[in-house]
């Protein structure tokens, strides 16, 4: 990269993208760039820099929808939802302390072209689910739109689903608008202390088939327990969070420990231990600190039920928790640049999922599979949607799939 292009506006992105198209040129779209090093390493020319899209155009705490220029800070949403009691339901992690990077520095933008989704994803959903509007500059150089501010919109194709996701490499988004929702009145966290990993997913899966309405589910392993916040105790910890209303909460938490007392040791986190401890659990905290950066750091999604199969698998000296009730695992490998692609795919190639690597060296991440590789016909489809958003290859080509 030799150059930096920082629009002001809508029309100065499309501007941008046309001159890049007539130069033969390939950009890079990035916000703060707190998650630059996720992908592929950049094989573009200049960046385009959107950070100066910055605001809340519209926001309607009655009607539930926030709009935002792209470049809009993630932190300064959050605070103005808080502020009316409101919040974003999918709960996005901040990538920038786990990258190496300053906190509160990550895009609306951001958070919606990588889908990101924290704990509540079980109940709430992932980012594109709450994703209502967009406009964006594909790499035709033309402006899009798409979608609208209610919740229901049947109109048109659903240019939403198709860029969360896409980490930048279909559009440029300049303008977004989603759907918000009330913060719960309260909340507490049912803790079971000491189990296994495998005896910790069989807890999880009770949990989530009761009628205690769990909004996050958690598995801490001993050995990365400690890092949490909230936790009386350093020992293994499976946590259920539930939210809602004091007397609601109040009830389902009692119902809740006492069909968890089978499994294991019960205790019981009030509102500030239970907040504090999810906090960390959607940064990822154990991993975030300056001397796990050294580790590569892996994503995997899987089957719940089946998650511990997948860790059993990974060598043991590595370290790794559970989230999605089992169905996320973050795995640290041991310090060194070898993330062992190879290994990891095959453990969850036996029992189905998609595994991401979200922290490694440059070279590795050149040489690797950092997205799940697809088997030909999803390949050939998601090459042929490139095609159609973007046939020179101008927007952060590579960055998924080498080549594209």
């Amino acid at each position: 990269m030799t150059d930096r292009l920082k629009p002001r506006d809508a029309k100065e992105v499309e501007d941008a993208v046309r001159w890049a198209i007539g130069h033969d040129k390939a950009v890079e779209i990035a916000g703060h760039g707190t998650k630059r090093g996720i992908g592929r390493p950049s094989q573009t020319d200049l960046t385009l820099d959107l950070s100066a899209l910055s605001g809340v155009t519209l926001y309607e705490p009655a009607e539930l929808v926030l709009s935002a220029h792209a470049g809009t800070p993630l932190a300064e949403i959050e605070a103005l939802l808080e502020k009316n009691n409101q919040e974003l339901a999918f709960e996005p992690m901040d990538y920038g302390p786990v990258l190496g990077g300053q906190a509160g520095q990550g895009t609306i933008g951001g958070v919606l072209a990588t889908n990101l989704s924290g704990p509540r994803r079980i109940k709430a959903g992932a980012a594109r689910d709450h994703f209502l509007g967009v406009s964006a500059v594909t790499g035709r150089g033309d402006t899009i739109k798409s979608g609208g501010r209610v919740v229901k919109n049947v109109t048109g194709y659903d240019m939403c689903k198709v860029l969360a996701g896409s980490w930048g490499t279909l559009a440029a988004m300049t303008d977004v608008t989603v759907k918000v929702l009330p913060r719960a009145e309260t909340e507490a966290t049912v803790v079971i202390e000491g189990l296994d990993d495998a005896r910790a997913c069989a807890a999880m899966a009770a949990a989530m088939g009761s009628a205690a309405d769990v909004s996050a589910a958690a598995h801490l392993p001993d050995n990365v327990a400690s890092y949490f916040d909230g936790l009386p105790n350093a020992e293994a910890a499976t946590a259920l969070r539930l939210e809602g209303v004091a007397p609601s909460v109040a009830h389902r938490k009692d119902a809740l420990a006492a069909l968890m007392k089978a499994f294991g040791p019960v205790v019981l986190l009030d509102e500030t231990q239970s907040r504090a401890l999810w906090k960390s659990v959607r940064q990822v905290r154990p991993f975030a600190t300056e001397a796990s950066r050294q580790r590569p750091l892996w994503r995997i999604s899987t089957q719940p039920s089946r998650g511990h199969e997948v860790a059993a698998a990974i060598t043991p000296a590595a370290q790794m928790f559970y989230d999605w009730a089992g169905g996320l695992i973050w795995v640290a490998m041991p310090f060194g640049d070898e993330p062992d692609a190879a290994h990891i795919r095959e453990a969850v190639a036996a029992v189905g999922g998609h595994a991401t690597l979200v922290r490694a060296s440059a070279s590795v991440r050149a040489a690797a599979d950092v997205f799940q590789p697809q088997d030909s016909g999803l390949a050939m489809l998601g090459k042929r949607v490139k095609e159609a958003f973007d046939p020179n290859g101008v927007l952060n080509p590579g960055r998924m799939t080498a080549g594209i």
